[in-house]
């Protein structure tokens, strides 16, 4: 089978965790371990931010950003359903109230008049997703936020290797959450990372994923334990320095992948706007003018060809069952989208040939 997405670990990763279990230091108390803190100042470098803060995990840097943006009880968070669900869990795991948004059909990311019709007295913060490797349109969000007071989060989970007119995700936001997941564009097996400019949400967030401590026993305030090991971080270091040529090898099967199936009118090709670099952290088509049942029969039979077609996401949160309690949304596009995309292997291990054999599979299914 053609994997969807694979980790690429070599001998270099094996080497760095073996070091780290010899040195007998794992982790540390404050979660800013010597190999830690050496990760968090060479991704805050690549991301061109002050700040680096190393998590446990994408959803801890995205819960702990949204309490630093100063997200309280009963306060209303702006962000797409057409997500992974850990955008959402967070804003409640704070008490706030997620309040959904519609997608742009062509780019799949938070619609821009979604967001303004959504704010209200209580919103605080605006969350847009980097989907499937490419950047949410940040500039205008950020003029949005900015005319009425908000806080940019931006959930940059998949977009690691992306750029938006030339900057990295982030730059239009107070924060941006990343995450290192094995299937991600880079891997630390678990883990994440905030990058920020902002010296309060740095300080706020290292303090948080440290029990609330600033100092051993003296907790300032509620916090987790959210410490990134230092075996994920050397893992990270070396990661880090492959990415850009991950990502290059991502982008080039992804545009030979385009090139191949120009030419099936009934599929809707991954776009990137003028000033756009998506990381193609996924490759996602879509199926046109097809239903749920026909486009999963398509996927069905990829995957009987040895091709792991994938559905992401093939329910919008706010369609289920937990999510409906925060109220009923007509989100159109979302739930079109829903029923008709699903994504293609472009990882860096998938080669020109199994590129071939992924089109001409599909192109000929599609007869």
């Amino acid at each position: 089978m053609i994997s969807i997405n694979a980790p690429q670990i070599g001998d270099e990763e094996i080497e760095a965790v073996v070091k780290v279990m010899k040195s007998g230091g794992l982790t540390h108390g404050t979660g800013a371990g010597p190999k830690v803190t050496e990760f968090e100042k060479a991704f805050a470098s690549f991301a061109k931010t002050k700040h680096g803060i190393a998590m446990n995990t994408g959803t801890a840097a995205l819960h702990s950003s949204l309490v630093a943006a100063g997200v309280k009880h009963n306060d209303e968070v702006i962000l797409p359903s057409f997500t992974f669900v850990a955008t959402s869990e967070v804003v409640i795991m704070i008490g706030a109230k997620p309040v959904f948004v519609d997608i742009d059909p062509d780019t799949y990311t938070i619609s821009l008049k979604g967001i303004e019709k959504a704010i209200t007295k209580k919103t605080k913060a605006i969350m847009p997703v980097d989907l499937y490797g490419l950047p949410a349109d940040m500039r205008p969000i950020r003029e949005i936020a900015d005319t009425h007071g908000l806080k940019i989060v931006e959930d940059a989970a998949q977009a690691h290797g992306a750029t938006y007119h030339g900057k990295p995700p982030g730059a239009y936001a107070d924060a941006a959450c990343w995450s290192f997941y094995g299937s991600k564009n880079m891997t630390t097996g678990e883990g994440g990372m905030i990058t920020t400019n902002i010296d309060e949400i740095a300080e706020t967030t290292r303090i948080m994923r440290s029990h609330g401590e600033k100092e051993k026993y003296m907790s300032l305030m509620l916090g987790h334990n959210y410490h990134m090991p230092e075996i994920e971080a050397a893992i990270g270091c070396v990661q880090l320095k492959k990415l850009p040529e991950f990502v290059a090898k991502r982008r080039e099967n992804a545009q030979r992948l385009s090139r191949n199936l120009a030419k099936a009118k009934n599929l809707q090709l991954p776009t990137e706007p003028k000033g756009f670099k998506s990381s193609y952290y996924l490759y996602t088509v879509r199926l046109k003018n097809a239903n749920r049942k026909k486009r999963d029969r398509l996927v069905e039979k990829l995957k009987q060809e040895g091709i792991t077609a994938f559905v992401c996401y093939v329910n919008p949160i706010h369609l289920m069952p937990y999510y409906s309690r925060f109220g009923k949304y007509k989100l159109p596009e979302t739930e079109k989208a829903s029923e008709q995309v699903f994504s293609l292997p472009v990882h860096p291990g998938v080669t020109p040939e199994q590129i071939d054999f992924i089109s001409k599979t599909l192109l000929r299914l599609l007869k």
